[in-house]
């Protein structure tokens, strides 16, 4: 089994940065690949980022993800956000080698953290 665990969520104002973290462990695998997801209320878990590149086009520019592998953390540095930015931010993990959009592509999956942007 695998654990992640999200951290850095909070309260911060439009245009104000955050940067949250996902510590990784349990069961180790030699290929995976960690993304990021989000949950704004009565909406779709959405991806966000994952791998070392792939964004999504809302997040593009703003958003930057990286992994200290030393420590096990996936980190998403998130500036200029925005009130839509408000959600649920979850990490997710898969085996392979390939960053997938979709939800049900993830094994593991963090308890979430949330993120509020107000205006």
């Amino acid at each position: 089994q695998v654990q992640l665990v999200e951290s850095g969520g909070g309260l911060v104002q439009a245009g104000g940065s955050l940067r949250l973290s996902c510590a990784a462990s349990g069961r180790t695998f030699s290929v995976y690949v960690m993304a990021w997801f989000r949950q704004a209320p009565g909406k779709e878990r959405e991806f966000v980022a994952g791998g070392s590149t792939v964004y999504a086009d809302s997040v593009k520019g703003r958003f930057t993800i990286s992994r200290d592998n030393a420590k096990n953390l996936e980190y998403l540095q998130m500036n200029a956000l925005k009130p839509e930015d408000t959600a649920v931010y979850y990490c997710a993990l898969r085996q392979g080698v390939t960053t997938k959009f979709g939800i049900h592509e993830y094994d593991y999956w963090g308890q979430g953290t949330q993120v509020t942007v107000s205006s």
